[in-house]
């Protein structure tokens, strides 16, 4: 494999994983913040009102408080201000921009995210996970390995985005030589 062919390969795992990522934050976003009662995807389900986004807030909360993990001040904050960040991240990520912060950011919050999972599943809290909105999806093993999967992931598409942008700003060896010939033959005293 050649040195191109290697650095195309990797600007598309890049390109895959932080789109993979992006979907997965605002899907997450979009089931925190969608009224509660209408079928997902439907016209009804994107009609946000004040009064559907204070349900759902209000119905994430209660799935936080499950974690048993913040004060009810944090609880609240959490869950007016997660589904939005989430949203945001997720924006970011798929449109590329300051991708080095994106990435680093969705490890951080990957982290605690499975940091909560796994000490709610040590504990035996019987709960639901609320990673993808108000539901009945329990936290389990399988729980642990999505979000270990996500951290994997994110991981990839960090240390992906600080090589590309590396590899952007490092001139190619050829360029490089070519400036040094340059310079030598146009020295005067040489």
């Amino acid at each position: 494999m050649t040195p191109a062919s290697r650095s195309r390969l990797r600007r598309c795992l890049l390109i895959l994983g932080r789109v993979a990522l992006g979907l997965v934050f605002i899907f997450a976003a979009y089931g925190k913040l969608r009224p509660i009662g209408p079928a997902p995807f439907t016209a009804a389900s994107f009609e946000i009102t004040g009064s559907s986004l204070s349900l759902s807030t209000m119905t994430f909360a209660m799935e936080v408080d499950s974690y048993h993990m913040l004060p009810t001040w944090g609880v609240m904050f959490v869950a007016r201000v997660l589904p939005w960040f989430e949203l945001g991240l997720g924006l970011l990520l798929l449109s590329g921009i300051a991708l080095r912060w994106a990435g680093l950011i969705t490890m951080g919050l990957v982290a605690v995210f499975l940091t909560a999972i796994v000490h709610s599943y040590i504990g035996g809290l019987q709960i639901n996970c609320g990673c993808f909105g108000p539901g009945a999806e329990p936290v389990s093993k399988l729980t642990i390995l999505r979000d270990s999967s996500f951290f994997a992931l994110a991981t990839g598409v960090t240390i992906g985005a600080f090589f590309d942008t590396r590899a952007k700003r490092k001139p190619s060896s050829e360029a490089a030589t070519a400036q040094v010939e340059g310079a030598v033959s146009a020295d005067p005293g040489a």
